[in-house]
């Protein structure tokens, strides 16, 4: 399956690849991207769903995102993969 965002934090993922984080092999990771995982594991695997969103949020501001934009857009990150309960 291919995803158009990161299943971590939810960023665009690109069809090029460049934002992509990579895995054991090296190869591209089709799930998550460079900002949250490299090398076959998360950068920050102690990080909750919550820390997630005010990164996000935070990252959003800086980019001169609107303070309720990033809240809206940061509700769906509890629902990607890598936070979904098992």
């Amino acid at each position: 399956m291919t995803y158009k965002n990161c299943q971590s934090c939810g960023m665009p993922l690109k069809k090029d690849g460049r934002f992509n984080g990579t895995n054991t092999d090296g190869s591209q990771s089709d799930r998550f991207c460079k900002n949250c995982f490299g090398d076959g594991k998360f950068r920050e695997p102690d990080m909750t769903v919550e820390q997630m969103q005010e990164r996000v949020k935070e990252v959003m501001k800086k980019m001169r995102i609107p303070g309720f934009l990033a809240g809206f857009f940061t509700k769906g990150i509890p629902k990607l993969e890598r936070w979904k309960k098992v």
